[in-house]
């Protein structure tokens, strides 16, 4: 086997981000994924930044090792070729609107009437059911329902907009894993299920104390944003050393062992930093000792050492260009070089799955339309005639192979 998923068949119908991601790992795992873009234009991400030469580098990232078929789905014949594309997958996801894919005539119902083994997952923001399902979302509005946004902030209330995508790739992440226990159940069973995944599940599980401590102290206990500092006390939070920012993490069973390793012993008896909830209430008079204890130092890179060498985590802040640069994002193959046939040699992040018996497939991102005929004539029912009659007629929509493009995988 070239990888665990090798023999397992997606039909897919995502755009953007949270979806792709998920069918992103599954061809990463070496599922085979038809990639079904709406004509004319395709997956939206065709044209997000960084585009070079016309050609995304977003789109790249989220589609390798996809087929790509773009067609226009209000043509009837469209719509019967992919209902004949569902009864040979194992697996079918779609990131539309709640409802879509039913009034496609692809509704789970008709699937599972069509293939009875088959796993079919929708993605969206709120769900497939409750009274927000049918409200349009992104990764930021589930972030805002769950209570997420109103942690990240400033120490006086004002939101913070992560410059990432928490919620739609730990969304693909969790389809992605679900799916596959869905693969299993139906391996074991023969029978296939519907998976309703959703944003706003995948964010509010991100709550680690703010849920229960909320509920149990009956709103006593109040998680809050609190800038660089973390509201639940210290030490842990950013703190400015003489060229960068520094992140210094003590948990309780830590921080004795922090104290020496700062040469402080006495702060272990000093009544302001006795017990958490003293170091929590104190917590700014202790990051001005710690802050002044930093800048003593000969340097920000000996503060990191001396931490380092008494196991009390800590980490210097790096850049965006800084982390692209670190030895051991690309030791362990995180910071994945892969080659475009038209982009050409560039760096992405790879799936965070890690599997002892398969290592790294090579894969390449498709041109949008690259397979319209060869998934339609085999796996579609269509004969080329057919095939070629829908693109005359714009049913079928391709872009051209640059002549330097080898065919993809």
């Amino acid at each position: 086997m070239k990888h665990i998923l090798e023999g397992t068949r997606v039909l897919d119908f995502t755009h953007y981000l949270a979806g792709p991601s998920c069918t992103r790992m599954l061809a990463e795992m070496g599922a085979e994924v038809i990639k079904v873009e709406l004509a004319p234009t395709g997956d939206g991400t065709h044209q997000l930044p960084y585009i070079m030469d016309g050609r995304s580098g977003y789109y790249v990232q989220q589609n390798r090792g996809k087929k790509s078929i773009c067609i226009n789905h209000k043509d009837p014949r469209s719509i019967d070729a992919l209902k004949e594309i569902v009864k040979s997958c194992d697996v079918m996801i779609e990131n539309f609107s709640v409802g879509v894919i039913t009034k496609m005539g692809l509704g789970w119902d008709a699937v599972h009437a069509m293939n009875p083994k088959l796993v079919m997952c929708s993605i969206s923001a709120f769900g497939q059911t409750g009274p927000l399902s049918h409200h349009p979302g992104y990764d930021y509005i589930a972030a805002a329902y769950t209570g997420i946004t109103s942690i990240i902030g400033t120490a006086d209330g004002t939101p913070v907009l992560p410059m990432c995508a928490f919620g739609d790739v730990g969304t693909g992440v969790s389809a992605a894993g679900t799916i596959g226990y869905a693969l299993l159940h139906a391996e074991r069973t023969g029978k296939g299920q519907y998976l309703d995944i959703s944003l706003i599940d995948t964010y509010y599980q991100y709550n680690d104390t703010g849920v229960e401590g909320l509920s149990l102290s009956k709103g006593a206990y109040m998680p809050c944003a609190s800038g660089s500092h973390h509201f639940a006390g210290g030490p842990l939070g950013f703190y400015q050393g003489q060229e960068m920012i520094i992140l210094i993490i003590a948990l309780p069973l830590q921080w004795p062992r922090f104290c020496e390793a700062i040469g402080m012993p006495e702060l272990l008896t000093d009544p302001r930093f006795l017990e958490l909830v003293d170091r929590r209430e104190n917590h700014m008079e202790l990051v001005d000792v710690i802050t002044e204890w930093i800048h003593e130092q000969e340097s920000d890179q000996e503060v990191i050492r001396i931490l380092e060498e008494a196991r009390i985590p800590v980490a210097p802040i790096l850049t965006a260009e800084e982390a692209l640069n670190l030895p051991h994002l690309h030791q362990r193959g995180t910071a994945q070089t892969i080659t475009d046939r038209a982009l050409g040699e560039f760096v992405i992040p790879a799936m965070s799955y890690r599997f002892s018996k398969f290592p790294p497939l090579e894969l390449q991102a498709p041109f949008l339309g690259e397979h319209n005929e060869e998934v339609l004539t085999k796996l579609g029912g269509l004969s080329p005639d057919q095939v070629r009659a829908m693109v005359d007629e714009e049913v079928l929509v391709s872009e051209p192979i640059p002549d330097s493009s080898v065919a993809a995988e």
